[in-house]
């Protein structure tokens, strides 16, 4: 980058790239198609990744690998991963017997979650000093990921080959991250673990010869159940946790830690990483063998006649987060929390008092009705707009709107659902917290 361009970059900073892009360029020394995709890069990392946005000289990549990494939120979260005490005894001999402790990355990228996760291991005690490979086969990503690391004070071996071509010729080492891509020969995007590129199931076996830890980044659209149980095909893999992680309330990824050893109880996390706020956890054991499947230590579902017979009687509403909702834990969570459930299909709960630990969102309830006409005049009289939404019930949320006349926003929120023994309901709340 010659210094016009970089005096281009610094001086519109903010401005609107399509803007910029209409305008041309006037000086002929400006590289403006890179000028354009760092501007745009640099404004998406404010958001995404905040703490590389103010660092000067940060170089971002064209527009789909910054679109397609994770986010400072999660990235960070790998890094607590990798380096809690549950995870770090799976590989922390190395550090203790004075050999290297090796964390290679097999599908570099632009190298978010790489960073996050080699500077969280480089903190933690250690009698020698990590080892940190990034491996990426395009160039471009190699040679923007080698400037960067140097800018965070990361001090890596970055490799341009093909991670599977390296893993044939690796030593053993502590950790290895794999995030497969998710998009076929088209772009299409692919979900299953064996349409990703590479195929995990294929080099299950290998990994684990090669790694003591294995850390596997996958879709949130999967099932958790059934990807450990694709894992699991490979006699050498066994799922020690589930990590279910939401940001905002949006499922981002599913993460399985992965060992060599046998663990008959695994723990599934489920979080919702909220900014400016302490983070949602929930997490549960599930029995784990090769011999058994997958169960939930509470049992099958509950029974409708073990659902609450009224919910007239209770004065807080309880939405789970998205990460509870995608691992299905609804008995769990009632297990957990004095909460009681509505109805077997509505996911939704009810309690006499308000639970600040609760990992969801919690209501007041100020009025609840039928859809019977009259009883719905009374109850939202004084009300004239509305947060709506509907679980297990046969309206839209923009029919139910309809028919309730009601504008949308404001304080108020609407849950329409179906309560066991009730039928239909409508719960009016107000949001606590």
């Amino acid at each position: 980058m010659n210094e016009a361009t970089r005096e281009y970059i610094r001086e519109h900073a903010d401005s609107d790239v399509r803007q910029l892009a209409l305008q041309g360029k006037k000086n002929p020394e400006v590289d403006l198609t890179y000028a354009l995709e760092q501007i745009a890069g640099r404004q998406k990392a404010k958001t995404k990744l905040p703490s590389w946005a103010g660092i000067d000289g940060i170089v971002y990549p064209p527009h789909i690998s910054m679109e397609q990494c994770s986010s400072e939120q999660t990235a960070r979260y790998k890094g607590c991963l990798v380096t809690a005490d549950r995870c770090w005894t799976h590989y922390k001999g190395a550090a203790e017997s004075g050999t290297s402790v090796t964390f290679v990355d097999l599908t570099g990228g632009f190298g978010v979650d790489f960073a996050f996760m080699a500077s969280a291991i480089r903190h933690r005690p250690t009698t020698v000093t990590p080892r940190f490979v990034y491996l990426e086969q395009q160039p471009h990503l190699c040679a923007i990921s080698s400037e960067n690391f140097k800018l965070l004070g990361l001090d890596a071996e970055v490799v341009n080959i093909d991670g599977i071509e390296y893993l044939h010729q690796m030593p053993h080492v502590g950790l290895v991250f794999i995030d497969p891509a998710r998009r076929d020969s088209h772009g299409g995007r692919t979900y299953g673990i064996a349409e990703c590129t590479p195929n995990v199931l294929l080099l299950m076996d290998e990994l684990m010869q090669k790694t003591d830890v294995l850390l596997l980044k996958l879709s949130p659209m999967l099932d958790w159940r059934k990807a450990v149980k694709d894992i699991q095909q490979s006699a050498r893999a066994f799922v020690a946790e589930v990590h279910i992680v939401s940001v905002e309330n949006e499922c981002k990824e599913l993460l399985l830690l992965i060992t060599g050893k046998e663990v008959e109880d695994m723990t599934v996390c489920c979080v919702n990483l909220i900014s400016g706020k302490p983070s949602q956890y929930f997490s549960f054991q599930s029995h784990n063998t090769s011999s058994s499947p997958l169960l939930s230590p509470f049992g099958s579902k509950l029974p409708a006649d073990n659902l609450i017979p009224s919910s007239s009687s209770f004065s807080h509403f309880f939405e789970p987060n998205a990460s509870i909702m995608k691992a299905g834990c609804y008995d769990e969570l009632q297990a957990k929390f004095p909460i009681a459930q509505l109805d077997k299909n509505s996911h939704l709960y009810v309690s006499n008092k308000e639970i600040p630990e609760f990992p969801g969102r919690q209501f007041e309830i100020i009025r609840k009705t039928s859809m019977n006409r009259r009883e719905l005049k009374e109850a939202l009289e004084g009300i004239d707009r509305a947060n709506i939404a509907v679980r297990n019930f046969p309206l839209t949320v923009a029919d139910l709107r309809k028919r309730l006349k009601l504008k949308d926003g404001g304080d108020v929120f609407i849950f329409a659902t179906t309560v066991a023994k009730e039928g239909h309901q409508l719960f009016i709340c107000r949001k606590i917290g």
